[in-house]
């Protein structure tokens, strides 16, 4: 398979040799040097795009790939507002996305146990939420995509929640607190927090090898594909 790399920093990187290792062809990555000059013309010999890039440049790539009728897989997160709008344009041309705020298996099987336990904490009122997330200091968005699933998982189920917020602690929204410092890949953890005790569950990324991994066996998922995807479709 012939991949394009949209964003060619550590995770590119990362994504690069696990795709070599299982046999793909990378022909095409876009990084600060070509960035604005890259074209949906490039894309001539690309079977899947996969897009790390950054909120900035993210859906301007998406769309090159929608006109020029290459399935896209877009990890770069901090665009999901205009979610909405990609979403009709990619319908609109008949083209293929696969998008997840974290590719990493052990992170998608966290958002199940996530969810579970939120829907079973709903109806103890004594216990109190928050979260925190902790990622390298090179991290432009936050809180993380991930914090953010998360974060909206546990508020579709526990009623006493209406908002998510990364400085507002007031009872009915959810407090995230976001920390950046050093390499770290990526660590989130929910706490649940009573006078008698604490229920907390963590996922802590050793490196990129998960999330890398997860990307490219997307790509290979959404080759010959049109249509909107995620984690859950492939899981």
């Amino acid at each position: 398979m012939n991949i394009a790399l949209l964003g060619y920093g550590k995770m590119g990187k990362e994504i690069e040799s696990i795709a070599l290792q299982r046999g793909h062809t990378i022909v095409l990555k876009v990084d600060e040097s070509n960035a604005s000059s890259f074209s949906k013309e490039d894309l001539q010999k690309v079977d899947v795009a996969i897009e790390f890039s950054t909120p900035h440049t993210v859906i301007s790539n998406m769309k090159k790939c929608f006109e020029a009728q290459i399935p896209i897989v877009v990890g770069t997160t901090g665009w999901y507002d205009s979610f909405h709008k990609i979403e009709k344009e990619c319908k609109q041309l008949n083209a293929a996305l696969f998008h997840s705020t974290n590719f990493s298996l052990g992170v998608n099987l966290f958002f199940k146990v996530n969810a579970y336990l939120a829907e079973l904490m709903n109806k103890y009122d004594s216990y109190q939420v928050e979260m925190e997330e902790i990622h390298h200091i090179h991290k432009l968005d936050k809180p993380s995509g991930t914090a953010i699933t998360l974060a909206n998982q546990i508020i579709e189920k526990i009623e006493r929640k209406k908002q998510w917020s990364i400085t507002d602690t007031n009872p009915e929204t959810l407090f995230i607190k976001d920390v950046r410092e050093g390499e770290v890949p990526g660590t989130h953890i929910i706490k649940y927090t009573s006078v008698v005790d604490d229920i907390e569950i963590m996922h802590k990324a050793h490196n990129r090898k998960g999330f890398a991994l997860g990307a490219v066996i997307a790509a290979e998922y959404i080759k010959g594909k049109k249509g909107i995807f995620t984690m859950n479709d492939l899981i």
